[in-house]
């Protein structure tokens, strides 16, 4: 098949398809739509959804560390909270033998292993 011959069964196509009805045009159009649509709605329930409510249960989780509770960072590193600095936004963890003490972000906290009492 060359060139001239894809171009005339285009132009073919294209003049057979302004013979359809408006109804018959309006459901081509669906079908062509439609499973774009169901890929959408699917990735939403399946994947954008849960990944929110986790992000929410994640940011509570992190807004209820108080002093004296023990966490663990998203690099691994355990330790006791002994003080909330910047309105929350910093804490200091005491870790290791030695009683070292960092500063570490709120979002690095990674989970919350005791409850302070």
């Amino acid at each position: 098949m060359n060139l001239a011959n894809l171009i005339l069964l285009a132009t073919d196509a294209a003049n057979g398809a302004s013979e359809q009805t408006p109804l018959q045009s309006l459901g081509s159009i669906l079908v062509s739509v439609l499973p774009f649509a169901i890929i959408i709605i699917v990735f939403y329930f399946f994947l954008i959804r849960p990944q929110k409510k986790q992000q929410k249960e994640t940011e509570k989780m992190r807004s209820s560390i108080e002093v004296g509770d023990q966490v663990t960072t998203i690099g691994g590193i355990v330790g006791t909270v002994r003080q909330i600095k910047d309105g929350g936004d910093l804490y200091v963890i005491e870790t290791g033998a030695n009683n070292d003490r960092l500063t570490i972000h709120k979002w690095t906290i990674q989970s919350k292993d005791t409850i302070s009492e």
